[in-house]
């Protein structure tokens, strides 16, 4: 099973999220570097994962999530200082058309939220594109156009359940909804995303058939051992 690490950006600098509430979140602290510029939160996330790092990463621009200019620079900045690690980025993608401006820029892998896109119509169009989806939640709540949570033929090869509500939370990971989109994806690799304790969750989200998790808070607290980072989980 993967780990992806996560980064949550916003207003150039990495920044902790806890529930959702994304008015709250501030610039991160962490024991993994100084300050919270991304460049070295990064790094210090890789070092975990022993010399060669994660072969990749989530990125949330939560400044473009939300309507505002995407942090171009810090992109730039990242795909400079690691050219071999693909970036998972999410940058409120709302139409197809929007796909080609990440894909450009090379390294990335866009990633196509429902909180923020227009319609389930948008996937149609980008059906065979190296694309993943996040279907998001609030609490029990889909966001976003019912026909996309209703419609696995529209989903691309990778999927993550974003339960919003439980990011940072050490609630333990949603396994119910989990499973349940994992009856409907059809082969297709489902991440699960928020409420990660501890690598009892890790064992839990396997048995549960998850290819893998978005972890941010477990690795900078030092809930996960480094062995269990090195081999996958």
């Amino acid at each position: 099973m993967r780990i992806v690490p996560v980064l949550d950006i916003k207003n150039g600098v990495v920044v902790r999220g806890v529930r959702g509430n994304r008015g709250a979140y501030r610039p991160i602290e962490t024991p993994l570097c100084a300050g919270s510029a991304p460049v070295d939160v990064m790094a210090g996330l890789d070092a975990l994962a022993g010399p060669d790092g994660f072969p990749e990463a989530y990125l949330a621009d939560l400044n473009a999530i939300e309507g505002g200019a995407p942090n171009l620079g810090v992109l730039d900045d990242l795909a400079a200082a690691f050219p071999k690690k693909r970036f998972w980025l999410d940058a409120g993608i709302r139409s197809a058309a929007e796909v080609e401006r990440w894909v450009a820029l090379g390294g990335i892998v866009p990633v196509i939220g429902s909180e923020t896109l227009r319609s389930a119509g948008e996937m149609r169009r980008l059906a065979g594109r190296n694309v993943v989806l996040s279907l998001d939640f609030w609490g029990d709540q889909p966001l976003g156009d019912p026909a996309l949570f209703a419609d696995p033929a529209l989903w691309p090869a990778r999927v993550i359940v974003m339960t919003l509500a439980r990011v940072g939370s050490g609630e333990g990971p949603d396994l119910d909804r989990l499973r349940a989109v994992r009856a409907l994806a059809d082969g297709r690799s489902v991440f699960a995303a928020g409420g990660l304790r501890n690598a009892g969750d890790l064992d839990a989200l396997a048995r549960a058939g998850a290819a893998g998790i978005l972890v941010s808070s477990a690795l900078h607290e030092g809930r996960i051992a480094a062995q269990a980072l090195r081999h996958g989980g």
